[in-house]
Protein backbone atom coordinates (compact mmCIF):
# COMPACT_ATOMS: atom_id res chain seq x y z
CA UNK A 1 0.00 0.00 0.00
CA UNK A 2 1.79 3.54 -1.18
CA UNK A 3 1.25 5.81 1.17
CA UNK A 4 -1.29 8.82 1.10
CA UNK A 5 1.59 11.02 -0.34
CA UNK A 6 2.96 8.83 -3.06
CA UNK A 7 -0.72 8.15 -3.95
CA UNK A 8 -1.12 11.87 -4.51
CA UNK A 9 1.67 12.42 -6.42
CA UNK A 10 1.40 9.07 -8.98
CA UNK A 11 -2.03 10.60 -9.79
CA UNK A 12 -0.81 14.16 -10.70
CA UNK A 13 1.93 12.91 -12.47
CA UNK A 14 0.45 9.72 -14.31
CA UNK A 15 -3.44 10.92 -14.36
CA UNK A 16 -4.55 7.55 -14.71
CA UNK A 17 -8.21 6.85 -13.83
CA UNK A 18 -11.14 5.67 -14.48
CA UNK A 19 -14.76 6.75 -14.71
CA UNK A 20 -17.80 5.28 -13.50
CA UNK A 21 -21.22 7.56 -13.72
CA UNK A 22 -24.89 6.80 -12.96
CA UNK A 23 -26.76 8.14 -15.50
CA UNK A 24 -30.03 7.31 -13.67
CA UNK A 25 -28.35 10.14 -11.04
CA UNK A 26 -30.40 12.87 -10.92
CA UNK A 27 -27.54 14.97 -13.02
CA UNK A 28 -26.04 11.86 -14.36
CA UNK A 29 -27.24 11.45 -17.77
CA UNK A 30 -26.89 15.06 -18.19
CA UNK A 31 -23.24 15.35 -17.25
CA UNK A 32 -21.50 12.45 -18.49
CA UNK A 33 -20.38 13.57 -21.38
CA UNK A 34 -19.14 16.90 -20.70
CA UNK A 35 -17.43 15.27 -17.09
CA UNK A 36 -15.84 12.81 -19.29
CA UNK A 37 -14.51 15.71 -21.85
CA UNK A 38 -13.52 17.65 -19.05
CA UNK A 39 -11.12 14.88 -17.99
CA UNK A 40 -9.55 14.55 -20.61
CA UNK A 41 -9.03 17.65 -21.12
CA UNK A 42 -7.30 17.92 -18.04
CA UNK A 43 -4.63 15.06 -19.40
CA UNK A 44 -6.33 12.14 -17.42
CA UNK A 45 -5.67 9.21 -19.33
CA UNK A 46 -9.12 7.19 -19.02
CA UNK A 47 -8.36 3.72 -18.75
CA UNK A 48 -11.98 2.94 -19.33
CA UNK A 49 -15.40 4.80 -18.86
CA UNK A 50 -18.18 3.54 -17.61
CA UNK A 51 -22.06 5.30 -18.33
CA UNK A 52 -24.25 2.62 -15.79
CA UNK A 53 -27.64 2.67 -17.52
CA UNK A 54 -29.50 -0.34 -15.08
CA UNK A 55 -28.91 0.18 -11.29
CA UNK A 56 -27.96 -3.59 -11.16
CA UNK A 57 -25.08 -3.23 -12.96
CA UNK A 58 -22.96 -0.31 -10.86
CA UNK A 59 -21.12 -2.87 -9.22
CA UNK A 60 -19.66 -4.80 -11.82
CA UNK A 61 -19.55 -1.68 -13.68
CA UNK A 62 -16.72 -0.58 -10.66
CA UNK A 63 -15.57 -3.79 -10.73
CA UNK A 64 -14.25 -3.43 -14.25
CA UNK A 65 -12.74 -0.36 -13.62
CA UNK A 66 -11.03 -1.13 -10.83
CA UNK A 67 -9.29 -3.96 -13.01
CA UNK A 68 -8.39 -1.71 -15.51
CA UNK A 69 -5.40 -0.78 -12.85
CA UNK A 70 -5.98 3.05 -12.21
CA UNK A 71 -4.81 4.92 -9.64
CA UNK A 72 -7.94 7.16 -9.24
CA UNK A 73 -11.56 5.25 -9.92
CA UNK A 74 -13.51 8.06 -10.55
CA UNK A 75 -17.45 7.86 -9.42
CA UNK A 76 -20.30 10.15 -10.99
CA UNK A 77 -23.66 9.56 -9.28
CA UNK A 78 -25.63 10.45 -5.76
CA UNK A 79 -24.93 8.80 -2.37
CA UNK A 80 -26.21 5.26 -3.47
CA UNK A 81 -23.39 5.29 -6.31
CA UNK A 82 -20.80 6.63 -3.89
CA UNK A 83 -21.76 3.98 -0.92
CA UNK A 84 -21.00 1.21 -3.82
CA UNK A 85 -17.86 2.82 -4.72
CA UNK A 86 -16.56 3.64 -1.65
CA UNK A 87 -17.55 -0.23 -0.26
CA UNK A 88 -15.61 -1.85 -2.96
CA UNK A 89 -12.95 0.62 -2.33
CA UNK A 90 -12.44 -0.09 1.00
CA UNK A 91 -8.63 -0.77 2.38
CA UNK A 92 -7.35 -0.73 -1.38
CA UNK A 93 -4.69 0.81 -3.09
CA UNK A 94 -6.39 2.96 -4.85
CA UNK A 95 -8.10 7.10 -4.56
CA UNK A 96 -12.08 7.43 -5.11
CA UNK A 97 -12.66 10.54 -6.74
CA UNK A 98 -16.18 12.03 -6.15
CA UNK A 99 -18.67 13.68 -9.13
CA UNK A 100 -21.43 14.23 -6.94
CA UNK A 101 -24.40 14.39 -9.21
CA UNK A 102 -27.35 12.80 -7.23
CA UNK A 103 -30.28 14.73 -5.06
CA UNK A 104 -28.55 15.29 -1.87
CA UNK A 105 -24.93 14.74 -1.93
CA UNK A 106 -24.21 13.83 1.77
CA UNK A 107 -20.69 12.27 1.69
CA UNK A 108 -19.32 14.66 -0.81
CA UNK A 109 -20.49 17.66 1.46
CA UNK A 110 -19.31 15.97 4.52
CA UNK A 111 -15.46 15.10 2.85
CA UNK A 112 -15.78 19.31 1.22
CA UNK A 113 -16.30 18.28 -2.48
CA UNK A 114 -18.24 20.87 -3.93
CA UNK A 115 -21.61 19.50 -5.83
CA UNK A 116 -21.01 22.06 -9.04
CA UNK A 117 -19.07 19.74 -12.04
CA UNK A 118 -16.24 23.01 -12.03
CA UNK A 119 -15.44 22.17 -8.95
CA UNK A 120 -15.30 18.69 -8.31
CA UNK A 121 -13.00 18.20 -10.98
CA UNK A 122 -11.03 20.85 -10.04
CA UNK A 123 -10.55 18.93 -6.34
CA UNK A 124 -9.72 15.77 -9.05
CA UNK A 125 -7.04 17.85 -10.65
CA UNK A 126 -5.02 19.74 -7.56
CA UNK A 127 -6.66 18.24 -5.08
CA UNK A 128 -4.96 15.47 -2.34
CA UNK A 129 -5.22 11.87 -1.32
CA UNK A 130 -7.02 11.49 2.20
CA UNK A 131 -8.45 8.39 4.15
CA UNK A 132 -12.05 8.96 5.83
CA UNK A 133 -14.14 6.36 8.34
CA UNK A 134 -16.38 4.36 6.55
CA UNK A 135 -18.99 2.60 8.83
CA UNK A 136 -20.22 -1.07 8.97
CA UNK A 137 -23.70 -2.18 9.04
CA UNK A 138 -23.62 -5.79 10.34
CA UNK A 139 -20.46 -6.16 7.67
CA UNK A 140 -21.45 -3.87 4.83
CA UNK A 141 -19.24 -0.85 4.51
CA UNK A 142 -21.44 2.28 4.41
CA UNK A 143 -20.33 6.27 3.49
CA UNK A 144 -23.09 7.99 5.37
CA UNK A 145 -26.02 6.73 7.41
CA UNK A 146 -27.88 3.70 8.46
CA UNK A 147 -32.07 5.12 8.67
CA UNK A 148 -34.11 2.51 10.92
CA UNK A 149 -37.77 3.02 10.47
CA UNK A 150 -39.73 5.40 7.98
CA UNK A 151 -36.77 6.30 6.54
CA UNK A 152 -36.13 2.46 4.81
CA UNK A 153 -39.89 2.76 3.75
CA UNK A 154 -39.38 5.51 2.15
CA UNK A 155 -36.03 4.71 0.11
CA UNK A 156 -37.67 1.64 -1.17
CA UNK A 157 -40.71 3.63 -1.96
CA UNK A 158 -40.03 7.35 -3.30
CA UNK A 159 -40.38 7.40 -7.08
CA UNK A 160 -37.29 7.82 -9.51
CA UNK A 161 -39.81 10.33 -11.79
CA UNK A 162 -40.04 12.22 -8.45
CA UNK A 163 -36.28 12.62 -7.90
CA UNK A 164 -35.27 13.97 -10.80
CA UNK A 165 -38.44 16.40 -10.78
CA UNK A 166 -38.36 17.25 -7.03
CA UNK A 167 -34.59 16.88 -6.63
CA UNK A 168 -34.04 16.33 -2.09
CA UNK A 169 -37.95 17.47 -1.66
CA UNK A 170 -39.02 14.17 -2.75
CA UNK A 171 -38.12 12.06 0.23
CA UNK A 172 -40.59 14.42 2.58
CA UNK A 173 -43.40 14.11 0.21
CA UNK A 174 -42.93 10.39 0.00
CA UNK A 175 -42.58 10.33 3.43
CA UNK A 176 -46.07 12.22 4.27
CA UNK A 177 -47.78 10.08 2.41
CA UNK A 178 -46.48 6.89 4.29
CA UNK A 179 -46.38 8.45 7.74
CA UNK A 180 -50.09 7.87 7.74
CA UNK A 181 -50.17 4.07 8.11
CA UNK A 182 -46.28 4.10 10.05
CA UNK A 183 -46.31 2.52 13.70
CA UNK A 184 -43.44 3.83 16.00
CA UNK A 185 -40.78 1.46 16.87
CA UNK A 186 -39.59 0.79 19.78
CA UNK A 187 -35.75 0.84 20.16
CA UNK A 188 -32.64 0.21 22.48
CA UNK A 189 -29.12 1.06 22.07
CA UNK A 190 -26.35 -0.30 23.63
CA UNK A 191 -23.04 0.86 23.67
CA UNK A 192 -19.55 1.75 26.10
CA UNK A 193 -21.61 0.25 28.90
CA UNK A 194 -24.68 2.36 28.16
CA UNK A 195 -28.36 1.59 27.06
CA UNK A 196 -30.90 3.67 25.40
CA UNK A 197 -34.34 3.27 24.92
CA UNK A 198 -36.84 5.30 23.50
CA UNK A 199 -40.45 5.11 20.85
CA UNK A 200 -39.77 6.81 17.74
CA UNK A 201 -40.43 6.46 13.87
CA UNK A 202 -37.33 6.95 12.78
CA UNK A 203 -33.75 6.26 14.16
CA UNK A 204 -30.04 7.45 12.42
CA UNK A 205 -26.85 6.12 12.50
CA UNK A 206 -24.52 8.49 11.11
CA UNK A 207 -20.95 8.17 9.54
CA UNK A 208 -21.05 11.70 7.87
CA UNK A 209 -21.61 15.14 8.95
CA UNK A 210 -25.16 15.88 6.63
CA UNK A 211 -28.47 14.10 5.82
CA UNK A 212 -30.51 15.10 3.17
CA UNK A 213 -28.01 17.71 1.71
CA UNK A 214 -28.18 19.46 5.80
CA UNK A 215 -25.62 19.75 8.37
CA UNK A 216 -26.35 16.95 11.33
CA UNK A 217 -24.50 18.65 13.97
CA UNK A 218 -21.75 21.76 13.23
CA UNK A 219 -19.35 18.99 14.52
CA UNK A 220 -20.15 15.69 12.80
CA UNK A 221 -17.66 14.35 9.86
CA UNK A 222 -16.25 11.65 8.39
CA UNK A 223 -12.70 11.51 9.76
CA UNK A 224 -13.25 11.36 14.10
CA UNK A 225 -13.64 7.84 14.53
CA UNK A 226 -17.24 8.35 15.55
CA UNK A 227 -20.78 7.59 14.50
CA UNK A 228 -23.48 9.33 15.05
CA UNK A 229 -26.85 7.50 16.42
CA UNK A 230 -29.79 9.77 16.93
CA UNK A 231 -33.63 9.66 17.05
CA UNK A 232 -35.90 11.57 15.03
CA UNK A 233 -38.58 12.97 17.64
CA UNK A 234 -41.05 10.64 19.67
CA UNK A 235 -43.73 8.21 18.89
CA UNK A 236 -46.13 10.61 17.56
CA UNK A 237 -45.91 12.07 14.20
CA UNK A 238 -46.05 15.77 15.06
CA UNK A 239 -42.83 15.04 16.65
CA UNK A 240 -41.35 13.12 13.75
CA UNK A 241 -42.18 16.20 11.88
CA UNK A 242 -41.50 18.60 14.38
CA UNK A 243 -38.00 17.40 15.02
CA UNK A 244 -36.93 16.73 10.86
CA UNK A 245 -38.08 20.79 10.58
CA UNK A 246 -35.64 21.09 13.89
CA UNK A 247 -32.72 18.89 12.59
CA UNK A 248 -33.03 20.86 8.78
CA UNK A 249 -33.05 24.27 10.30
CA UNK A 250 -30.68 24.36 13.16
CA UNK A 251 -28.63 21.14 12.40
CA UNK A 252 -25.66 23.57 11.78
CA UNK A 253 -25.33 25.25 15.25
CA UNK A 254 -25.85 22.03 17.21
CA UNK A 255 -22.73 20.01 18.42
CA UNK A 256 -22.41 16.43 19.39
CA UNK A 257 -22.89 16.89 23.10
CA UNK A 258 -26.40 17.90 22.47
CA UNK A 259 -29.51 15.65 23.23
CA UNK A 260 -30.22 13.55 21.46
CA UNK A 261 -27.12 12.79 19.74
CA UNK A 262 -25.31 10.00 20.99
CA UNK A 263 -21.08 9.55 19.70
CA UNK A 264 -19.88 6.21 19.87
CA UNK A 265 -17.63 4.08 18.10
CA UNK A 266 -19.73 1.41 18.28
CA UNK A 267 -23.28 0.42 18.89
CA UNK A 268 -25.76 -2.78 18.80
CA UNK A 269 -29.12 -1.69 17.98
CA UNK A 270 -32.83 -3.45 18.49
CA UNK A 271 -36.36 -2.86 18.11
CA UNK A 272 -39.44 -4.58 19.29
CA UNK A 273 -40.11 -6.15 15.92
CA UNK A 274 -38.01 -6.60 13.36
CA UNK A 275 -37.45 -2.79 11.45
CA UNK A 276 -36.29 -2.68 7.85
CA UNK A 277 -33.02 -0.77 7.60
CA UNK A 278 -31.81 1.03 4.79
CA UNK A 279 -28.27 1.93 4.27
CA UNK A 280 -27.11 4.46 2.39
CA UNK A 281 -30.19 4.91 0.13
CA UNK A 282 -30.38 0.93 -0.35
CA UNK A 283 -31.97 -1.49 1.57
CA UNK A 284 -29.80 -3.77 4.32
CA UNK A 285 -31.76 -6.31 6.13
CA UNK A 286 -33.34 -5.45 8.83
CA UNK A 287 -32.60 -5.22 12.52
CA UNK A 288 -31.44 -5.90 15.59
CA UNK A 289 -27.94 -4.65 13.96
CA UNK A 290 -24.34 -4.21 14.98
CA UNK A 291 -22.96 -0.82 13.67
CA UNK A 292 -19.54 0.08 14.10
CA UNK A 293 -17.18 2.89 12.73
CA UNK A 294 -14.06 1.30 10.03
CA UNK A 295 -11.24 3.60 10.53
CA UNK A 296 -9.37 5.27 7.52
CA UNK A 297 -11.03 2.71 5.60
CA UNK A 298 -11.27 4.68 2.42
CA UNK A 299 -8.80 6.76 0.55
CA UNK A 300 -10.45 9.75 -1.61
CA UNK A 301 -9.16 12.67 -4.07
CA UNK A 302 -10.30 15.96 -1.23
CA UNK A 303 -9.59 19.51 -1.87
CA UNK A 304 -5.72 20.34 -1.08
CA UNK A 305 -6.73 22.32 2.12
CA UNK A 306 -9.27 19.07 3.52
CA UNK A 307 -7.97 18.02 7.34
CA UNK A 308 -6.62 14.45 7.48
CA UNK A 309 -6.80 12.79 10.76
Amino acid sequence: MRSKQRLTEDIRRERRAALVVNTRSRRGRQLYEDARRRLLAAGFELLGTYAMEESDDLEALLEDALAKGPDLLIAGGGDGTISTAGRLLAHRDVALGLLPLGTTNNFARTVRIATGLDAAIATLVDGKVIDVDLGLAGDRPFTNHVGIGLSAEVMTSVPAPLKRLAGRVAYPITALGLLARHRPLRATIRAEGRELRFDTHQVYVANGGFHAGRPITADAHADDRLLVAYPVGGPSRRELLRETARNAATGHRRTLRECPFLAVRELWLETDRPAAVEVDGEPCGSTPMRIAVDPNALRIMAPPDSPDL
